[in-house]
């Protein structure tokens, strides 16, 4: 059953066509990659999804819900490119914060906090100011911040970036999680690796979904032994 659906989505700014025609179904409980270059429109895509931004054109159906909505929004975990935190804050008031956000109720605040922190490799820094973490702890708090209401579809924004791979392995564990779960999880990465780990990919290339499918059909359907490879033959077939 599809949780998410977009129907002829396009969108510009200004003459700069980012989205065009873009026809797309991901299926419930599954992890969904989304594949590009930085510029083919990964980002503009997952805040159409989120309902952070309306296409000019065509529309997007979560959770059999015409978006933006602001009640779809609250089923959804979203962590973006930037990091949204308070920086004065410690890790936990953070997290607090979002969990309030959410509506997580009040007596089960901390033990989520200590859930998604351990999930996450920052149990330890759990009082500390987020001013002096590092780029790649921003990223895990972040990530932390989209788990903390155990949403049914979480979308995450290249997740993994600034992170080092033996934590990098062990988040893309908890996504399998996840998913045996029953939650729903949409990724956008450039990282060839990661979009192996997925259950199915949309190669995005300029703006449109050249291919789509997943990593096992995409390679045998291109008669390659990569992800890396099919996405290239994919580009030259569309050029």
């Amino acid at each position: 059953m599809e949780i998410v659906e977009l129907r002829h989505v396009s969108h510009s700014f200004g003459k700069q066509s980012v989205l065009q025609n873009i026809s797309l179904t991901i299926q419930r409980g599954r992890i969904f990659g989304l594949l590009g270059p930085s510029g083919s429109g990964k980002t503009t895509l997952v805040k159409t999804i989120v309902g952070t931004l309306t296409p000019e054109a065509g529309e997007v159906v979560v959770l059999d819900t015409r978006m933006p909505s602001l009640q779809t929004m609250e089923s959804i975990g979203y962590m973006a490119q930037s990091d949204a935190l308070y920086h004065e804050l410690t890790a936990k008031e953070n997290l607090a914060f979002f969990a309030a956000i959410y509506g997580v109720p009040k007596k089960q605040v901390a033990g989520r906090i200590d859930e998604v922190l351990e999930d996450v490799g920052l149990q330890d820094s759990k009082h500390k100011i987020v001013q002096g973490f590092s780029g790649g702890m921003k990223r895990r708090l972040s990530l932390a911040a989209a788990l903390i209401h155990r949403p049914e579809l979480l979308i995450l924004d290249e997740p993994t970036v600034g992170i080092d791979p033996l934590l990098r392995n062990k988040i893309w564990d908890r996504f399998a999680d996840l998913k045996r779960r029953g939650t729903t999880v949409i990724v956008t990465t450039h990282v060839m690796d990661e979009a192996e780990r997925c259950d199915k990919l949309g190669l995005l290339r300029g703006g449109n979904i050249i291919a789509h499918g997943s990593p096992q059909a995409l390679k045998r359907d291109t008669g390659t032994d990569s992800i890396e490879k099919a996405f290239l033959k994919y580009g030259r077939e569309e050029a």
